[in-house]
């Protein structure tokens, strides 16, 4: 296998989302002449440490920070080492360079949905030119290859959508009673759908239950959130989690009477797959990547209609064999989303172009 410097640089102590993925990928592929690029002060082992202020969490400055360093620095790196490829876990690398890029591309979301931002200027600007240059974009579902084909006309064999995989030593089933509460999971954007799952939920009207937030504040979305949850008379059937670590995550996945993503758009949907692997029901969007995660698992909901929200949070509630179905039928699904083969089709795929 060709040696390989990979980008470890979203990798933190409180990892979500890209985080999580890049430290169960840089954990599953082999070490064999792979150099990882690890932020020094996370705590786990890695080849070369980079600094600690290039990681999100600390806004604008870091991300521009990173593409400084992304730019300047590890074309450096690659020459000292002789290191013929840069794998990056997300769509960033080293530009106007000779230096052989491969990336991981996650969603187009900033584009689905556009604001006036720097993310949405990154994703015009930036990204274009990184997936011009790359050698192989890997794609975490058949959906965000369909994007990046569509709004970047991103050839497609330049595209390889792959199988993400899941922690199985974090997320598992546990015996738990569920609780009369239903699970959201993520950030709190406008296309994470949250205005209408509360609508929904008050439509709903399921007695003694209770929405749990497991997520960051966010000052420009989640204020809007909590109004909303006054104005319907919701505030104490509404628990705001914060970050949360592993332990309490996984308690939380197998108390739940289901995990709601009713986003208007996935690129993969990775709280599906952790909340499959412990037997737990999902609702999910019809749209984007989840169905691919999902197959006929879990109560797919229109994101456009309250109404199909607000059924399928009643269905879970009424279906007195749900959590039967799910250990059954969950557990043995996320099995087939693991590291160990997601690692392999990337080296079969960088031995194809060597």
């Amino acid at each position: 296998m060709s040696s390989i410097v990979f980008n470890g640089s979203y990798i933190t102590k409180r990892n979500s989302g890209i985080g999580v993925v890049s430290k169960d990928l840089i954990n599953s592929l082999s070490d064999y002449k792979i150099t990882s690029l690890i932020p020094k002060d996370i705590g786990i082992r890695g080849d070369m440490y980079i600094p600690n202020n290039l990681s999100p969490g600390q806004g604008l400055k870091s991300h521009l920070r990173r593409l400084y360093w992304l730019q300047t620095f590890v074309p450096k790196i690659m020459d000292h080492l002789k290191a013929e490829y840069f794998f990056s876990p997300l769509l960033e690398a080293p530009l106007f360079t000779n230096v052989k890029s491969i990336v991981l591309a996650h969603d187009v979301i900033p584009l689905r949905y556009p604001s006036i931002s720097f993310l949405t200027l990154y994703h015009l600007v930036y990204i274009p030119l990184v997936l011009k240059q790359s050698k192989v974009i890997l794609c975490n579902s058949i959906s965000t290859a369909d994007d990046l084909n569509h709004f970047y006309k991103v050839p497609r064999n330049k595209l390889f959508p792959i199988k993400l995989g899941f922690n199985n030593q974090k997320y598992y089933p546990i015996n738990k009673i569920r609780e009369k509460f239903f699970l959201i999971i993520g950030r709190h954007n406008p296309h994470k759908n949250l205005e209408r799952v509360i609508k929904a939920f008050s439509v709903a009207k399921i007695k003694d239950y209770r929405l749990v937030f497991i997520g960051s504040f966010d000052k420009r979305y989640t204020p809007r959130l909590i109004k909303l949850i006054d104005s319907l008379n919701l505030r104490n059937s509404c628990v705001w989690k914060g970050w949360i670590d592993d332990d309490e995550k996984l308690s939380l996945l197998n108390e739940c009477q289901a995990v709601i993503i009713a986003s208007l758009w996935e690129g993969f949907g990775l709280p599906a797959l952790e909340a499959m692997a412990c037997g737990t029901p999902v609702i999910a969007s019809e749209r984007g990547a989840l169905p691919e995660v999902l197959g006929s698992y879990g109560y797919l909901v229109n994101p456009l209609n309250i109404q199909s929200i607000a059924s399928a949070m009643n269905a879970v509630v009424n279906d007195k064999t749900c959590f039967e179905k799910g250990l059954e039928e969950g557990p043995a699904r996320a099995a087939s989303f693991n590291w160990f083969d997601t690692a392999k089709s990337i080296e079969q795929i960088i031995q194809k172009i060597d």
